[in-house]
């Protein structure tokens, strides 16, 4: 409840800010009918900090991957959302974004373009979508990224090249996805700084990695 309060405390500040400015601009905050619209498909509008500028989008929480708002996802009489894909071009003029929560939502590769120009993002959520290989060229360009969560996309070992140039990223997040463990080295030595999540391997999987190395240091049985 307490988190719940908060969330519409700054969702509040950032309405009031946006208000306070004719048509919204880059330092008094954004457009209120921009919020309103972000709000309409599902989406919550935060600051990351009472004194900090940067907004935080997330549509996780408000939206499916079926397209469909969670609030309305039982009113199957009811219209059915835009596609969030064209929807997100409304995002291209917030330069005060830096995190955008896509998770779980019925974004593809074909909405991400409208991500290409957002250059202050720096956290981005894109897990349990349609995304693959082709919408990580998108991203491309986003060299303030320090955090991508890619868990359960599409995403395969010729895509990661798209990320190579992101100096920034220290955090991300592959698990269940195409990539494999030599896709993910040749990344690595791309980015040494970023720490690159396979996730969990399963028991039986190191163990035979395990008897496999004890083989290869037995002596040759003819020394």
């Amino acid at each position: 409840m307490r988190s719940a309060t908060i969330a519409i405390l700054l969702l509040l500040g950032v309405t009031s800010s946006g208000a306070a400015q004719q048509g919204g601009s880059s330092e008094g905050g954004p457009d209120p009918a921009l919020l309103e619209k972000i709000q309409e498909l599902g989406g919550r509008v935060m600051r990351v900090a009472a004194d900090d500028p940067g907004l935080e989008i997330a549509f996780h929480l408000g939206r499916s991957q079926d397209g469909l708002r969670q609030v309305d996802a039982t009113d199957s009489d009811g219209p059915e959302s835009p596609a969030l894909d064209g929807e997100l071009a409304m995002l291209k003029d917030l330069g005060q974004l830096v995190a955008l929560h896509l998770g779980g939502t019925d974004v593809t590769d074909d909405g991400l373009v409208h991500l290409a120009g957002l250059t202050a993002l720096k956290r981005l959520h894109l897990e349990k979508t349609e995304v693959s290989d082709a919408g990580l060229a998108h991203l491309a360009g986003l060299e303030g990224l320090s955090y991508l969560n890619l868990y359960q996309t599409g995403v395969t070992d010729a895509g990661l090249a798209h990320l190579e140039g992101l100096k920034n990223l220290k955090s991300l997040y592959l698990w269940q996805t195409q990539v494999t463990p030599e896709g993910a080295e040749k990344l690595s030595q791309a980015l040494p700084d970023c720490h690159i999540d396979l996730g969990w391997k399963a028991p039986e999987e190191s163990e035979e990695a395990e008897e496999s190395e004890e083989a290869d240091k037995q002596p040759d049985a003819e020394n």
